[in-house]
């Protein structure tokens, strides 16, 4: 710990505390909020009331509404495209790189309420779209994609991208939107899979699961191809004769 700390006033120590303990307020506040109205039908003054605190709070800590919307999507658990450095690091062997994607992926389920409202609000915003729909394509969806790509290739010795390695890709990260989106099937059905002691439970056999599925598309790529037969101009003429 740094020496220097301790040479910060107590008093400005409680405002910084504060401080920070406000823009919380305001982000969940505002989470709630726009999950459950959408961003137009909700007001800056109900967010400040409901945070406990004035508009101009809302000024200081994000300038606007549209800003303080757009921390909504980032900040509570951060953005896909911060986990990239974590799973696309090469020196992970293809089961730690798989297991730290989805690891870093559901860990947001160990926060229940929190998620009910994020996930709320990302449908909200795939229904009506607004300005964040053009950066959480690119930050949530593009940029970790393409980044498991590039682990699958190096793992699988495959030098060109193409489509059956985009569609790997997005078959792992359809397990990921899985645990999402069927929360409450999840619950009703299996309600002891749905708890946030069971994420790290998941995350072990989703891994093993997207391993069989890695294993499934090499072997399937090595496997000789068999030519295609196609029907002769005299076997179609006499089919329509």
């Amino acid at each position: 710990m740094s020496s220097g700390a301790h040479s910060v006033p107590a008093a400005q120590r409680t405002a910084r505390s504060d401080g920070e303990d406000t823009r919380v307020r305001l982000l969940r506040a505002a989470l709630q909020l726009f999950s459950e109205k959408g961003f137009a039908q909700t007001s800056v003054r109900a967010i400040a009331e409901a945070a406990g605190t004035n508009v101009a709070a809302i000024a200081y800590h994000f300038g606007d509404k549209a800003r303080l919307y757009t921390a909504t999507f980032y900040e509570p658990f951060g953005s896909g495209s911060d986990l990239i450095p974590v799973f696309a690091d090469p020196a992970l062997s293809l089961s730690q790189a798989l297991a730290a994607y989805f690891g870093g992926f559901l860990e947001p389920l160990k926060h229940d309420d929190l998620v009910t409202q994020s996930l709320r609000l990302h449908v909200r915003e795939l229904l009506d779209p607004t300005h964040v729909w053009p950066e959480l394509i690119e930050r949530e969806c593009r940029a970790p994609h393409l980044a498991l790509i590039q682990v699958l290739c190096r793992h699988m010795s495959v030098a060109q991208v193409d489509d059956d390695m985009h569609r790997l890709a997005f078959s792992l990260a359809g397990l990921i939107m899985q645990m999402w989106t069927q929360r409450d099937p999840l619950q009703a059905i299996a309600p002891q899979l749905a708890s946030s002691a069971a994420v790290d439970p998941w995350v072990e056999r989703l891994t093993g699961y997207a391993l069989s599925m890695v294993q499934g598309e090499i072997t399937r790529r090595q496997a000789p191809q068999r030519p295609v037969r196609r029907a002769s101009r005299t076997s179609h003429k006499e089919s329509n004769a």
